[in-house]
This record gives C-alpha cells, structure tokens and sequence, in this order.
C-alpha cells in the first residue's frame, strides 16, 4: 500500500509532574519511575521514526498520571488516583493546560493533510510491561488497529509479515497486549477521518527490551523503522 503522509505521536513520553500539581504526588516517585508512570522506551522510538521519515512528531512528557493523553474525557481512568480527587478547577486547568492542547495539535494535523487530499498513516508509540498482574505478555512487539478498519489490517498484516522475514525469532503479534479498537487516541480519530483518509496502528514495545538497552533495543527500532517504511511503499 502507498501512504500520502505520516505522522508520530507520543502519549506517555515521561513521568514529568508540572510544578503546581507537584503537591499532589507526595509519596509517588517510585511508581512514577514505573510503568504506570510513563512508557519506557516510547519517546525514543518515536523521535527514531520522526526523523527516519522527516515526518511530525508531536509528543508529551507529562506523567500519565497527571492525565491521561491516550484517554476520552470522561473515561473513568483519564485521572489517576493521584488526581481524581483534585478540586474541579484544578482537573479543569490540566485539561486546558496539558490534554486539549495535546489532543488538538493532532487532530489539526490529521485534518490539514486530509484536507489536501493527503492519507494520514498514524503511528503512535507506546510501550508495556513485560508482566502485569502476574501474567507475562508473550510478545516483543504489539501492532494495535481497528479489525474494522481495511486499511489498517492490511498495514498490519504487511509490517508483521516483513518483520518476520528480518527477524523469525522476533515475537510480534496483532492487537496484543491491548485490543486495538479500544478507547484511545486512535479511536478518536478513526471517529473524525473515515479509513480512505486516516489509518491509526498503536505500536507496542516490550519494556524487557527497552530496559535491558544495548544492540537488541537499537536493532529493534532500526528494523521497525525500515520494515515500516516498506510496508507503506515509502
């Protein structure tokens, strides 16, 4: 398939606590520094692919539980348990400060190409914990989209089957850990822009590799970054 543009994003790109909520995050450093406070890995991955493609990238630095990027408002989890209980006015300025501007700046950029006649391939990079709740995750890499959406399964079909040729023994899988139809970013815009004009794939990478660095995280975003550049005929 052929893309007419690309863009990267970065939901969950550090564990930063803006100085006047900082009072709300007594005792958290440590669960800061974890999965829950941010996606390991994420940002890097995206900074690779934005400048591999001379592409956009927009992305945070926040904590996700400042507010969540990747959720709709209103979903019961867009809060952390750190903030859900903050004064209304004080959830209200961090949405305005921190989530819309966020949320906007991608949908105009998504909505600008689309207006040119442009298709939007959407990649936006995250990253999870190799276990969770006693339950090892059996992948390395996760390819997230909307089954629905044709474009988007084709697209994943086509990096999965590349990746494979370049690396048998790297464990990628559809639509896992997470489902990709799920409440999100992508969702959001699947909901906006129909599938001939927008296409968005949540790419997940296991913090196992991310954290243990060296060759095998730089081989990692390396064959990511050509095989998805084959796979969209770039």
């Amino acid at each position: 398939m052929a893309a007419d543009a690309l863009l990267f994003t970065c939901e969950h790109g550090g564990n930063r606590i803006p100085a006047p909520y900082r009072s709300l995050f007594r005792g958290y450093d440590g669960i800061l520094n974890t999965h829950r406070g941010y996606d390991a890995g994420a940002l890097l991955m995206a900074r690779t692919l934005a400048l591999s493609f001379k592409a956009p990238l927009v992305s945070s630095t926040i904590s996700r539980l400042l507010i969540d990027l990747n959720r709709s408002l209103g979903h019961p989890t867009i809060f952390s348990e750190a903030t859900r209980g903050a004064p209304a006015t004080q959830r209200a300025q961090i949405i305005a400060r921190h989530y819309l501007p966020y949320r906007l700046r991608v949908e105009s950029l998504v909505g600008k190409s689309v207006a040119q006649g442009r298709r939007v391939v959407h990649i936006s990079a995250h990253s999870f914990t190799p276990e969770l709740c006693g339950k090892v995750r059996n992948a390395d890499v996760g390819l997230l989209y909307d089954p629905r959406r044709e474009s988007e399964a084709k697209l994943c079909a086509a990096w999965k089957k590349l990746l494979a040729q370049e690396v048998p023994q790297l464990r990628v899988r559809r639509n896992y850990p997470y489902a990709g139809k799920g409440d999100g970013l992508t969702s959001h815009l699947r909901r906006r822009f129909p599938d001939a004009a927008y296409l968005g794939i949540e790419l997940e990478i296991n913090q196992q590799i991310v954290n243990a660095r060296g060759r095998r995280w730089t081989s990692l975003r390396k064959v990511l970054t050509d095989t998805l550049r084959r796979a969209c005929a770039f």
